[in-house]
């Protein structure tokens, strides 16, 4: 694999942005056949107070990539919960609209549906479902390690700095039921309407986050998505998520 690090000039938030990018290595052959062929693509998403080095400082996924022609998109969204915040920026519109813009632009990256997917950890779970979820046209497949679905229980926290965080993304918390940023709403609307992306889920039996989870597990499960869910002995760290990363590799509906 080949390690990229971007440094672009944000539209959305006009600020200097950064991802990192894996993209597969040519043969030889290849590069000087100029290989047309556009890869399917994996966005995959940091946790909350993480950035965009934080997958492949703490796991192996570079090395996990190279099994598969598969282009793997990390980028950088701070603590803001992949929100067009209410007192911030709209991080949904960079992350859902500006990212793959830029990452078409600089690599041959398909924009078919059937080849684009998008997973993550912790705040990067609720992120991955958010997107494919209020997007479903767009991601043929998601994958939730360990990831904060309902939103819930983060509401009903006693930190005050963690409160006033929520509030800047999401604004007035007592309409977050039912709104555009409950993944339980998105996912009966999908349900009803479709497309439907395909959902991959899992969380270690020893996470804060294993009774969210459970909920979430409960409530789609009927909902007639194609659905895997995984659970298992683990906490909320990154050797759980290391392991579990090979399996949402595996599982990608890659052609």
């Amino acid at each position: 694999m080949i390690l990229t690090q971007v440094n672009f000039l944000s539209e959305v938030l006009q600020v200097h942005c950064e991802m990192n990018v894996l993209l597969p290595q040519r043969s030889l052959a290849e590069a000087r056949g100029r290989r047309k062929a556009k890869y399917p693509t994996l966005y995959l998403l940091h946790g909350d107070f993480d950035d965009h080095t934080a997958w492949g400082r703490w796991t192996s996924v570079e090395r996990y990539a190279e099994a598969y022609d598969l282009v793997v998109v990390m980028p950088s969204v701070h603590n803001t919960f992949y929100t067009d915040m209410a007192d911030g920026d709209d991080y949904f519109t960079f992350i859902s609209d500006e990212v793959p813009a830029v990452a078409r632009d600089l690599f041959p990256l398909s924009a078919e549906r059937a080849a684009n997917f998008v997973a993550g950890m912790s705040m990067g779970g609720y992120g991955a479902f958010k997107l494919a979820l209020t997007l479903p046209g767009r991601y043929a497949a998601a994958a939730s390690l360990s990831g904060a679905l309902d939103m819930r229980p983060e509401l009903e926290a006693d930190d005050p700095e963690w409160l006033e965080a929520m509030r800047d993304a999401f604004g007035d918390l007592d309409r977050i039921s039912g709104s555009e940023h409950d993944l339980f709403a998105l996912a009966g609307k999908v349900a009803r309407a479709g497309p439907k992306p395909r959902l991959f889920q899992c969380c270690g039996t020893e996470d804060f986050l294993y009774a969210d989870n459970i909920r979430f597990r409960d409530f789609v499960r009927p909902l007639g998505f194609d659905y895997t869910y995984m659970e298992g002995p683990g906490e909320h760290d990154w050797g759980y998520w290391d392991a579990m990363i090979q399996k949402v590799l595996a599982w990608l509906p890659l052609r």
